[in-house]
């Protein structure tokens, strides 16, 4: 075949594409305007609404919340996420009819991971289905029973006295330490993971390097790259073109380092006598309780779990509290009182039942997800044609397969639930007021079947970082942190302040 040939077919195969592309583009601009659903304008062909995710100018939540604000007349707003179907719901009840009343015809997360691709991820409780779901959820709300808890706080406990060995050391003697809050909440909870989760230690407080560590290897999972933020944006909107090309989250060397260091842990405690007080165990125990046997993949999938949701969302919500007790001083002295009231009746000691007694403490970790969600939005997929209705007439029927967008932060922020909004008010959430509070506007582990399993041990790890600063540490705010605090575009999945977030450490 000669070159003018090739070319010929080359360049006819594309203009094919690009007609066939336009024409999908055609039938999907005006999807929901036919529907009667008010549709965000500006489309463009291939990318549709997402435009500023493609150039990286905004993240996905940032968007999100800007296109709730710009529709407060309507319950719903259609959008095109790339060619698909997307459709924003701006109505609580709504949310409450996708999340629980209807929850069978809306079960699934939006991402569909390819277990060809990401088989690890795949059976990942936040990412699987059907009885992939069912089982995992099982199996690890058996871990994160109250009985259990008390186990896992136990090691968190230990990480909590080297938190504070680290701080004192890193003092010098001197009266002030300048440290981003972000970094150093990192190495609690990754410590906190290698501790409660794996038994191992993971020299998450150690100045130097340890090639080939657990810390090492977790900061090629949460690596934030444009070119991970295109992957993820590809997975997000294209699963079917990114299952056919092979993108996936974990590349090969994270996916072999975890299935190796789960083979190594089960061959190190079949020579134990001693039953081991972490995650870990309590899969093995769950095991001999259940007769359930878990393949080593399946297990080393719920491993990754507890790293992937113990450490990122984690880690970001505790320096969004650091900053805002930063920022009101008697707040972080009302927390802080409470947190020495209540060491002293427990012999000063962090465990399950002291960090249970911190009411106002919990008060305030809620108002700062509130402003301040780790997660600022949840997408769910519809697998059952559904109509939904709008407080405000609106009647939509949601196709099989359409993604369902929950802006967590539109919601969380929006002043038509929450008095004065942008104000940092733990009182909010008191045991008097938190019953005012409009149900599905406080969203920050989810709700429903769906609510994260792992949300209480979440709580119970956040609380023990913040006791042992608390403690003996004041927060202030170093000029290094940029106000406003502005998000990082370049970070798609939790929000990332510009900068950082820098305060001074002084011991009391």
């Amino acid at each position: 075949m000669d070159t003018p040939t090739i070319l010929t077919i080359i360049i006819g195969g594309l203009v094919s594409l690009i007609l066939y592309l336009l024409l999908i583009y055609q039938n999907a601009k005006n999807y929901w305007k036919k529907r009667g659903i008010p549709q965000v304008p500006g489309s463009l062909p291939v990318v549709g609404n997402i435009l500023p995710l493609i150039r990286q100018t905004q993240n996905l939540f940032t968007l999100i919340t800007e296109l709730y604000k710009k529709n407060e007349n309507s319950t719903m707003v259609g959008l095109l996420h790339m060619m698909r179907p997307a459709i924003i719901l701006r109505d609580p009840e709504l949310v409450k009819t996708v999340m629980q009343v209807e929850f069978q015809n809306f079960n699934q997360n939006h991402f569909v991971i390819s277990m060809d691709n990401d088989p690890l991820f795949n059976k990942n409780p936040f990412f699987s289905i059907g009885e992939s779901w069912i089982t995992g959820r099982k199996r690890l709300t058996y871990a994160f029973s109250s009985m259990r808890l008390k186990i896992l706080v136990e090691s968190i406990r230990a990480v909590s006295h080297k938190l504070d060995a680290y701080i004192f050391k890193q003092l010098k003697g001197q009266n002030r330490l300048e440290v981003e809050l972000k970094d150093l909440f990192a190495r609690f909870t990754l410590e906190a993971i290698a501790s409660a989760g794996f038994g191992l230690e993971g020299f998450s407080f150690d100045d130097e390097k340890h090639p080939g560590s657990l810390i090492e290897m977790s900061a090629k999972v949460f690596e934030a790259t444009p070119l991970g933020n295109i992957k993820f944006l590809l997975m997000m909107a294209l699963p079917n073109f990114s299952k056919t090309v092979g993108i996936s989250f974990l590349t090969g060397d994270v996916d072999r380092y975890f299935r190796s260091l789960v083979k190594e842990i089960i061959r190190v405690r079949k020579g134990e006598t001693v039953p081991r007080k972490d995650f870990f165990q309590l899969m093995t125990d769950f095991e001999k309780a259940e007769g359930d046997r878990i393949d080593i993949e399946t297990m080393t999938a719920y491993v990754l779990s507890f790293l992937v949701d113990g450490n990122e969302t984690s880690s970001t919500t505790m320096s969004f509290v650091g900053f805002l007790l930063a920022q009101h001083p008697d707040v972080q002295e009302r927390v802080r009182k409470e947190v020495k009231s209540v060491l002293s009746k427990h012999d000063n000691t962090i465990s399950y039942d002291s960090l249970k007694e911190l009411n106002y403490m919990d008060q305030a970790i809620n108002e700062s997800m509130r402003l301040y969600p780790a997660v600022g939005v949840l997408a769910k997929v519809c697998t059952k044609d559904t109509q939904l209705r709008g407080r405000d007439g609106l009647i939509c029927d949601i196709e099989r397969g359409t993604q369902i967008i929950i802006p967590v932060d539109g919601l969380q922020n929006d002043a038509m639930y929450w008095k004065d909004p942008e104000v940092f008010d733990p009182e909010r959430f008191s045991k008097e007021n938190s019953k005012d509070i409009t149900k599905y506007t406080f969203l920050p582990f989810g709700e429903g079947p769906r609510q994260c399993v792992g949300m209480r041990m979440a709580q119970m790890q956040m609380k023990a970082a913040l006791t042992a600063v608390l403690n003996k540490y004041s927060l202030e705010l170093s000029p290094r942190t940029r106000l406003p605090l502005t998000m990082d575009p370049y970070q798609g999945i939790v929000p990332t302040p510009l900068g950082g977030i820098w305060v001074y450490i002084k011991p009391l």
